[in-house]
């Protein structure tokens, strides 16, 4: 058989070779047929799709190689030659192996699925073709996820395995190591500020105590760079304009274990103002911008001043159209003084209106319902204030995951923007069946159905049955939030409440109440709302053989089946900055609860609360929280004793049992009051390592309050104050609370309950 030798030269042509050599030099002949051999997993058609030669065409040199490097170029095939028998191109290909499987050894810090998948990017996975570059790619993504981990010590190695059928198996041995530990920080060039100090502003540290929680002493390229930013921030607040980091160093010993950080720095001086001044077209009054500068003639320099300045006068500008307004501080320096003088150029740009708001991302939310929290309107000039505001109010609804605002300029145009308004919905609906437990209620069963955002209408109905060993509800509520266009809601509500204190401290009485009524909400500004409503209740009693006397004779007087009309008239006021997650903004509510002179009873219960949410640092709020109430009958008629305000326990004064506080019985056990007084201060903060994670809370509390009577009630009369920490938990199954409180001023007849928590997503 006379076979002539088209490239035998295969790694000639393979790098890529754009000449064959004379010697091997072919007579262009023209292709009859071409026929494939070698294959085994490829198709042929698969070849000849990648092959650049067909029957019919004139095979030279020059095809030749192209060919071959096609073939290569697909990545299945380690060998490829080309030869011709009368007319009859031949190719013989020998196949990569596939990779017939994948196993990671020795691997305790990740789960093995996540490496296989991440493995993928690499272009390394089970029935691909196998690939050196790609084996080595992965064996060092591997190695750098453990890097990141702080593993600098890891060894990883591969094995293939050649297998039948010209497969492959592949097998990661590694060897973990120690985490690598920060050993020392040295600060170098600090004079102002002790070491100790600049340490404290810094998440990475040496390991102590906490750290096996906070992984603080795990170095990171990431957090050293925030860390490096807070102590720029705190000299350049302080006066050191000319503070630099001049370079930062990080070593690690030679066992790969610890690790040294070294960071040299330049303070400079400290600079006071000179002068401040501002210039350009200020559009508003040049007093009332001078009116924001927050860093005055005499003050230490203060870069957080000149940006919060700055920040100030834009938003304001943007107040009044001008979304695009630009406010630089211009420093003049004397150094020989220490001084620095700064001019606010002001340039406010061109004055904008809004085109048009598009909403996104809304698939089941109606665009209403977004539309009508808005406060900017489209063709309106754009203000920076409503926009803000709007954005909180899509927040608030508690609809969805994530609320973006963005404007950007009309393209073509100067004075045009668009509001593109991106939301990603979350679940608003949930049917529940679970249970709870509470440390004053017991275990408790609950099941209900609740769609916070009705058919994506922003109607909210909901049904729950809660059973307690104390308290059962069983009810039924519906809320229209825009009953009418300008925001005044309406809603229903269908409840029965039963009572049983036996297992409590309150004095030991049975109620069955019905009831059901009608509500409106009228807002009459931005933040606040006045709330009215009017329900029928139908309450009868029970009373034990222990039963107080007081109790007793209001039964024997108006009977064990009381019936009421009861109005209820409120205010309130929110202006925090989220409903969950809150970290400014106050809330105020007054409320009256009257019983009306149409059946049987008439009482009055008024009520008012304030709450002060004030961020003391970034991620530190202090929460202050006070009440007040007052309760009592007229007409001739006293206030239903089960009316009676109480507290003590979660919600009022930790460190005392629920409803514990105020006048007692000959028995020990509460009646309740006619006045009630609560306060607490609170620190809330980040749980310790998990400074990201919203739905977790730890605070540190002083709560007091007390429950008075009338004069000739015995009892525990007098404040009571508890101090002691909490923690909150917004867990996928609804809020958990845990509180630990030590009373301060504990007297002989103060039942305690140091520990208290609530689970379950009923409270």
């Amino acid at each position: 058989m006379n076979k002539k030798k088209l490239a035998g030269l295969i790694s000639l042509l393979c790098m890529s070779a754009t000449w064959i050599s004379p010697a091997r030099a072919i007579e262009p002949f023209t292709v009859t047929d071409i026929r494939v051999e070698g294959i085994q997993r490829t198709e042929a058609g698969t070849v000849f799709s990648y092959l650049p030669v067909k029957v019919g065409d004139t095979m030279d040199d020059k095809q030749a190689a192209s060919a071959i490097r096609a073939l290569y170029a697909t990545g299945f095939f380690k060998d490829v030659r080309l030869e011709v028998e009368q007319g009859v191109l031949i190719v013989l290909v020998s196949e990569r192996p596939s990779i017939a499987s994948i196993e990671v050894e020795g691997v305790k810090e990740f789960p093995k699925d996540q490496l296989k998948e991440n493995m993928k990017y690499a272009g390394l996975a089970e029935a691909r073709i196998f690939d050196k570059g790609a084996l080595d790619k992965a064996t060092q993504e591997l190695k750098r996820q453990y890097v990141a981990r702080g593993k600098y010590a890891v060894s990883v190695t591969a094995k293939v395995r050649e297998l039948e059928r010209n497969r492959v198996g592949i097998v990661f041995n590694v060897v973990e190591g120690e985490v690598a530990k920060i050993k020392q920080i040295n600060l170098v060039g600090n004079k102002a500020y002790k070491e100790s100090e600049l340490l404290e502003l810094m998440k990475l540290s040496t390991s102590d105590w906490m750290t096996w929680f906070s992984k603080s002493d795990q170095y990171s390229k990431q957090k050293l760079s925030a860390d490096l930013e807070e102590i720029r921030s705190l000299y350049l607040d302080s006066g050191y304009l000319e503070f630099s980091i001049d370079s930062t160093q990080v070593s690690i010993s030679p066992d790969k274990k610890d690790i040294y950080i070294t960071v040299n720095l330049t303070e400079g001086e400290k600079y006071t103002v000179s002068k401040v001044g501002v210039a350009g077209n200020t559009i508003l009054p040049k007093e009332q911008v001078e009116g924001m500068i927050q860093v005055k003639p005499g003050d230490t320099f203060s870069r957080k001043a000149l940006t919060e300045t700055s920040k100030q006068i834009a938003e304001r500008l943007g107040g009044e159209g001008y979304a695009f307004a630009n406010v630089n501080a211009i420093p003049e320096l004397d150094k020989e003084k220490h001084q620095v003088a700064f001019n606010f150029m002001v340039d406010p740009g061109q004055r904008v209106y809004v085109r048009r708001i598009d909403i996104a991302g809304n698939d089941k939310s109606r665009d209403e319902v977004i539309r009508r929290e808005f406060r900017q309107v489209e063709g309106a000039w754009f203000d920076v204030e409503k926009i803000k505001k709007s954005k909180q109010r899509v927040d608030r609804l508690d609809f969805f995951d994530e609320v973006n605002v963005e404007t950007p300029a009309v393209q073509g145009t100067t004075d045009q923007i668009d509001v593109n308004v991106a939301v990603k919905e979350k679940s608003t609906g949930n049917i529940s069946v679970g249970a709870g437990f509470s440390s004053g209620e017991g275990f408790i069963v609950t099941a209900g159905v609740t769609q916070a955002n009705l058919f994506g209408s922003g109607n909210h109905i909901s049904t729950q049955i809660n059973t307690g060993k104390i308290n059962q509800v069983y009810s039924l509520s519906y809320t229209n939030p825009y009953y009418t266009d300008d925001g005044v809601s309406r809603g229903f509500d269908i409840y029965q409440r039963n009572t049983d204190s036996r297992s409590t401290v309150v004095s030991q009485y049975a109620s069955h109440t019905l009831g059901g009524g009608v509500r409106f909400g009228v807002p009459i500004a931005e933040d606040d709302m006045i709330n009215y409503g009017l329900s029928a209740e139908r309450t009868q009693l029970g009373l034990m053989a222990n039963s107080p006397a007081r109790l007793t004779q209001y039964v024997n007087t108006f009977g064990k089946t009381n019936t009421n009309l009861v109005g209820t008239v409120g205010w309130s006021s929110d202006s925090r900055d989220s409903a969950i997650y809150t970290t400014h903004g106050t809330v105020r509510r007054a409320t009256a609860e009257v019983a009306l002179p149409v059946f049987d009873m008439r009482y009055y219960k008024l009520d008012y609360q304030h709450q002060l949410f004030y961020p003391v640092s970034s991620n530190v709020i202090l929460l202050l929280n006070g009440e007040a109430g007052i309760a009592g009958g007229y007409g001739g008629k006293q206030l239903p004793f089960f009316k009676n305000l109480y507290a003590g326990g979660t919600g009022s004064v930790r460190g005392y049992e629920p409803n514990s506080l105020g006048p007692r019985d000959l028995t020990g056990a509460t009646l309740g009051g006619t006045r009630r007084v609560v306060g607490s201060a609170e620190l809330l903060m980040p749980f310790p390592g998990m400074s990201k994670e919203k739905s977790m809370r730890l605070s540190g509390f002083v709560d007091g309050g007390a429950i008075y009577g009338p004069g000739d009630l015995p009892g525990s009369a007098g404040m009571r104050y508890s101090a002691g920490v909490a923690f909150t938990w917004l867990s996928p199954i609804g809020p958990m609370k845990f509180s630990y409180g030590v009373p301060l001023n504990k007297q002989a007849v103060d039942r305690l309950q140091k520990f208290q928590f609530t689970l379950g997503s009923i409270f």
